[in-house]
């Protein structure tokens, strides 16, 4: 019984033939439930499609590549849970366009990061990290508080990511730019409107400097949105009750 293996090894096709019948069973096994199961995330209230100014925000995140020291995935593990908060939920990742899980831990995770930290804070930590941080290896970013956001594409963004499977609707789209500009003027006449399109949408002047509006104010509105949508006091009461 133990020497028949002696045959695949010494005929190189039949061993090629057999790993690939082996693939094919473990491949049907994991892939074939996907097609009958309603949905293999499960659904968590308060998870929303990004507003267009955290959008926005999102965009510079993914282009200045934060994304290579810093993970947004807290794993259900023992001292991840203690130090950043609740693991991070599947639904909480639903609408993102790539993932921004990570692989590397340069800096601290930062998918429990929103309402940590004030706006004064994180602009500090972007214009001189080490001046809240002495031993932060991480670049300063002061430049973004200068340059003005770009917004004319805003609309395009959300196409694109409903394209992707995010469920931003014909008003969302038609809106993109008026919502933008209200989540940063808590006087705005939209107020009203960007909440009933975006519950819990955080309004305020982010970066401090009300003449324009920066990339500043788009990263800091995106950081944040991190990791409070969902209420995990119920979610976790919810999860009891089950």
């Amino acid at each position: 019984m133990l020497n028949r293996h002696e045959f695949f090894e010494k005929h190189g096709i039949f061993l090629t033939i057999g790993i690939l019948i082996a693939v094919s069973i473990g491949g049907i096994v994991e892939i074939a439930p996907l097609f009958y199961l309603e949905s293999t995330i499960e659904k968590v209230d308060g998870v929303r499609p990004y507003s267009p100014l955290e959008l926005a925000g999102r965009n510079i995140y993914v282009r200045e590549g934060c994304y290579t020291c810093h993970s947004q995935q807290v794993r259900p593990l023992r001292d991840e849970v203690e130090r950043y908060g609740h693991y991070s939920l599947a639904a909480e990742s639903m609408y993102d366009h790539p993932f921004q899980w990570g692989s590397k831990r340069t800096g601290p995770d930062l998918a429990r990061l929103g309402g940590k930290y004030s706006d004064e804070w994180h602009r500090q930590h972007m214009q001189d990290p080490r001046s809240l941080v002495p031993e932060s290896v991480m670049p300063p970013y002061a430049f973004l508080s200068r340059r003005a956001l770009d917004y004319r594409s805003i609309e395009g963004a959300l196409k694109a990511n409903r394209a992707v499977g995010v469920p931003y609707t014909d008003e969302m789209i038609e809106y993109a730019v008026r919502d933008l500009e209200a989540q940063v003027d808590p006087f705005s006449a939209n107020y009203d409107a960007l909440l009933a399109r975006y519950p819990k949408a955080q309004i305020r002047n982010f970066d401090g400097d009300a003449r324009q509006i920066t990339e500043m104010d788009a990263l800091i509105a995106y950081l944040q949105v991190l990791g409070v949508m969902v209420d995990f006091e119920e979610y976790q009461a919810e999860e009891n009750y089950r």
